[in-house]
């Protein structure tokens, strides 16, 4: 019960938990080889100091049970770490509103006999596939939150093979494509002439390619968990830092290999260059593809090699499926039971902090289902086409994923320099250091965010303003929900407080 994590089980351990499978066919879409130059400067310049900084968080909190609103209330003082709280809380929701629509695409994939995407096809009255697609989406929210408000112990265990499955992906890609490249003797489909520059069309301006950082920086989205693993780790001092830059190398280099083996079967012109084509299904457009490259390779007829392609998109379709279930059910409650447990009660109204009989805060969740269904609602019924959709639902979620970041980023110097806070594991010791870190990380998500959410503007003039302002909209809308609900617990509960005080 006492043995320690050696080096080797923390970089599984940070590995199986950071690593997806699917950034990698997004990277190769939007910036082929380029974007593997994108993913070592973000594994280096963010995901290194940014894991080591929430590890040193972690390990001076390890008895506390608030979260990241415990790190931060003593560097930035209630208000603030309560908003920067409710936007880390926030960030869930509006990736439960980016990826319920791509749960269709999933079951959609796997029952179709091509092992293609058919949603664009799904059409309903006088409701377009877009429509469509947002209308199942609610039903899918309906179900995960009536099913998970009543504990589901049973489903997290069924719906945890989704991330075997998922893992088998990543040994599917490198086998296939190791025998596909000796079969056409060395040759890739992508001819790695322009490693520093995308296909892409999209992706030609120095605006836009600076605005694939967020994707970069998302790709190693739930660093935050490393902090519960300093005590649970041998010699932390020591193994502690050397594993995470092991483990950083380690997920660096994975998706690396990923993104050159994609570049083995795929040609982005023939493969990728169509209007069907999106960041919602390019992963099954991808590996339904190697299908049909291993079956050619092989020397297969058409047909034959038509038939292992759908059967390569069909796994993946029901591999992803069980793992966004397994993840919906998890995030439909944990971070919303945890910034209402984690913050103080008072904040809330009695209704929102009500537990039912298996634990779980039954009204919050609908409350949140209400919340989702009206984004999910209003993006489906404004997007013009499914690719504008889910492109535009991708950038959301990856802009309010890395946004909260930037709160424990500016908290970090005050923590170090708070002399009350007992702080065992320590690795930036000197001001300069410490200093040094939390501008390098500020300025990477920072200027990330803000290249990705003004590089419409930038690009398309007036005409992107609307996709601007569909990227901040959430992060606005949920700072100013976050400062109202403050604003009431200070007005009423603090000024209480005192009154009480001056009478005693």
């Amino acid at each position: 019960m006492n043995k320690k994590m050696t080096i080797l089980g923390l970089i599984l351990m940070i590995f199986t938990s950071v690593f997806g499978f699917s950034n990698g066919p997004i990277a190769f879409y939007l910036m082929g080889y380029g974007s593997i130059v994108w993913y070592v400067l973000a594994a280096f310049l963010f995901f290194i100091p940014y894991a080591l900084m929430m590890a040193e968080f972690g390990s001076a909190y390890k008895n506390e049970s608030g979260g990241i609103y415990t790190w931060m209330k003593d560097a930035l003082g209630e208000r603030l770490s309560f908003i920067g709280t409710f936007m880390w809380f926030a960030s869930y929701i509006i990736w439960m509103v980016s990826v319920a629509p791509k749960i269709w695409i999933t079951l959609s994939t796997f029952l179709s006999a091509s092992g293609s995407d058919q949603t664009q096809k799904w059409h309903f009255f006088a409701l377009n596939s877009t429509q469509v697609i947002g209308v199942l989406s609610i039903g899918w929210m309906v179900v995960l939150t009536f099913v998970s408000s009543r504990g589901m112990k049973q489903i997290i265990k069924i719906t945890s093979i989704g991330g075997l499955a998922v893992g088998v992906l990543n040994v599917v890609l490198l086998l296939t494509s190791s025998i596909i490249l000796i079969k056409n003797h060395g040759q890739f489909a992508q001819p790695p002439t322009h490693l520093f520059s995308s296909p892409n069309p999209t992706y030609q301006s120095q605006m836009q390619v600076l605005s694939f950082i967020v994707f970069a920086i998302f790709a190693y989205g739930g660093i935050e968990a490393v902090g519960s693993l300093v005590e649970k780790t041998d010699k932390p001092e020591k193994n502690f830092p050397k594993g995470i830059l092991l483990a950083a190398v380690t997920i660096a280099l994975g998706y690396a290999i990923g993104i050159a083996c994609w570049g083995i079967s795929t040609n982005w012109q023939a493969v990728l260059n169509h209007r069907t084509t999106n960041l919602g299904n390019i992963t099954y457009v991808m590996m339904n593809n190697l299908g049909v490259q291993l079956g050619q390779a092989l020397g297969l007829d058409a047909s034959q090699s038509t038939t292992i392609g759908a059967y390569f998109a069909r796994y993946t379709g029901l591999s992803m499926f069980l793992a966004y279930t397994g993840g919906f059910f998890t995030l439909a409650y944990s971070p919303l039971k945890s910034v209402i447990t984690g913050t103080p009660k008072e904040i809330w109204s009695k209704k929102m902090t009500q537990l039912n009989k298996v634990g779980m805060p039954q009204n919050a969740m609908w409350a949140q289902f209400a919340i989702v269904t009206a984004i999910i609602l209003l993006s489906s019924f404004i997007s013009k086409d499914p690719s504008d959709f889910y492109n535009k639902l991708t950038l959301m979620s990856n802009v309010s994923l890395t946004l909260p970041s930037v709160f424990l980023v500016i908290a970090f110097p005050l923590f170090k320099k708070n002399q009350t806070i007992k702080k065992e594991f320590e690795v930036f010791t000197s001001p300069f250091s410490i200093n040094l870190v939390s501008i390098i990380v500020f300025l990477v998500v920072f200027g990330a965010n803000f290249f990705t959410v003004f590089a419409p503007i930038f690009e398309h003039g007036q005409a992107g303003v609307g996709d601007t302002l569909w990227m901040i909209c959430g992060p606005i809308f949920f700072s100013l929900c976050a400062w109202f609900l403050f604003n009431r617990y200070a007005n009423h509960h603090l000024s209480q407080t005192e009154e009480g005080l001056k009478e005693k």
